[in-house]
């Protein structure tokens, strides 16, 4: 199996993948039409990515069957793509988690004790006791949640630590709080990210992005703010506007800290200017919340794993894009020899009265002497067919139709 890595990769992940039996093509830059033509030249049968965009005609242009995105969210993979052409797409989710956590309380405790100023006073020769000696601290205060997954829950696991309120929206609470906070972290839910808003003094965002949490931290969560509340993003840049966020700050005296932003360069070193980070009261790190050693060296193992399942089963950990339901409506079940033919005697049938199978499974029997086909169908096959199959072999068994 060949793995194509189009980023930079651990070493112990490159290791991984040759120990499992890949030929391993490392080529960390790879990007637009040079990615292309090598997943062409290649001939991968995997892709792997970190950050790269990877698009339509990419996946058009060879034979890849997995693309793994070595990090948690996979926004920037062509997902519809991929599903059209049977890609899997998988990711590492949860495995950079403790990271960005980390890095969303330093984050907090920087706003709160105004750290990075402290810093560039001391560097620029400038004691100023009196002035840096006010803070409000932490103990105490409410923290807000907008998301509760893997990076949520790290975060709510610090925050208690520190006797901080917690309170929570997620759409995993849509139905109760089904989803359990971590040991001995209490929760309160809130039915809307307004809610969420009203009630906490510092408010840390950790959705991923979709269609639906694009631009969802507006001005209707701003607004409700208290005056010089905390605000902390480090999720994704597009899921905040930051048009509304620049206003709040300016209106509302928001103190603010960033690790992304709403247009962030392509390169890992470059110029960058966003009027946000102009303002006195924000605080700005260049997206590194997943870039610790421990972080990368987990989601190299994760990859490594997530290859090899593929390569030794056929399965694939952590895939985004199967269908949680299909179009089928019906189950054929057939109980018969395990013999030669028997499938393929089902299969020509169900072809010729125009039936698509969404999904086959064929159990064995201990012995191997007999085996249960289950064969999920967009419709019902008529009577007479059903009959043909079951009359026109004699390895069949039993036949039964169920609707599903």
């Amino acid at each position: 199996m060949k793995v194509l890595v189009a980023d930079k990769f651990e070493q112990s992940g490159l290791d991984g993948l040759k120990a499992a039996g890949c030929e391993v093509i490392y080529q960390a830059d790879l990007k637009d039409e040079a990615l292309a033509r090598a997943i062409t030249d290649t001939g991968a049968d995997v892709l792997v990515v970190r950050s790269t965009n990877v698009t339509g005609p990419m996946l058009e242009a060879g034979a890849l069957s997995l693309v793994v995105r070595a990090g948690a969210g996979y926004n920037t993979i062509d997902v519809a793509a991929a599903s059209r052409r049977g890609i899997y797409v998988s990711n590492c989710p949860g495995k950079n988690a403790v990271a960005v956590a980390e890095l969303a309380f330093a984050l907090l405790l920087a706003l709160d004790r105004r750290i990075p100023d402290n810093v560039a006073e001391l560097r620029g020769g400038r004691w100023n006791k009196k002035e840096f000696s006010k803070a409000r601290g932490v103990f105490g205060r409410t923290l807000g949640l907008l998301g509760y997954g893997n990076i949520g829950q790290e975060v709510a696991l610090r925050a208690h630590a520190f006797g901080m309120p917690i309170v929570v929206w997620s759409r995993r609470f849509a139905s109760g709080p089904a989803a359990a906070a971590p040991a001995g972290v209490p929760l309160e839910i809130a039915a809307t990210p307004q809610e969420v808003a009203e009630r906490c003094d510092v408010l840390s965002v950790h959705l991923a992005l979709t269609a639906d949490t694009r631009g969802m931290v507006n001005a209707s969560i701003f607004d409700r703010l208290a005056p010089g509340s905390y605000f902390i993003n480090t999720a994704r840049g597009e899921v905040v506007d930051y048009a509304a966020l620049e206003k709040a700050v300016k209106e509302r005296n928001l103190r603010v800290a960033l690790d992304v932003f709403a247009s962030e360069p392509k390169e890992a070193a470059g110029a960058f200017k966003d009027p946000i980070v102009d303002l006195p009261s924000v605080y700005g790190t260049h997206h590194i919340g997943a870039s610790t050693d421990q972080a990368q060296e987990a989601i190299a193992a994760e990859t490594v794993r997530i290859v090899r399942t593929y390569k030794e089963t056929g399965k694939v950990p952590n895939v985004v894009n199967l269908a949680k339901k299909t179009p089928a409506t019906h189950m054929l079940v057939v109980r018969h020899r395990d013999r030669p033919g028997v499938l393929a005697h089902i299969f020509a049938n169900l072809r010729a009265g125009e039936l698509n199978v969404q999904e086959t499974e064929n159990v064995i029997f201990e012995g191997a002497q007999a085996a249960v086909a289950r064969v999920c169908l967009d419709a019902a096959p008529p009577e007479a067919l059903l009959r043909r199959i079951q009359e026109g072999n004699g390895d069949i068994l039993d036949l039964q139709l169920v609707a599903i």
